[in-house]
């Protein structure tokens, strides 16, 4: 477990809903600094991978693993409240 990371859960999918090979991984739930009251029986977060687009962008398990993290610290910034633009400014998106 991550520290100060509450009530998500980790899955991975084949695809995106739409089918497409664009999206890496996605974070569903309400960012920590957007939230009122949390964690009376709420339904967890979820921050999911997507198993045909990292393996189709990947040549090998080195490259797939390094991918895989990537993802992950993205997604999991989003948790945090962290957008896409900061998170450019740090070089993880």
């Amino acid at each position: 477990m991550i520290d100060g990371l509450d009530n998500v859960v980790f899955v991975s999918e084949d695809r995106p809903e739409d089918g497409s090979l664009d999206l890496l991984g996605l974070y569903d739930g309400v960012a920590i600094t957007e939230r009122d009251t949390y964690g009376f029986g709420e339904m967890p977060d979820r921050i999911i991978l997507y198993r045909d687009p990292l393996l189709a962008i990947c040549e090998n398990e080195d490259e797939l693993r390094d991918e895989i993290h990537v993802t992950l610290v993205h997604e999991i910034a989003h948790y945090y409240g962290i957008d896409d633009d900061r998170l450019h400014e740090l070089g993880w998106a």
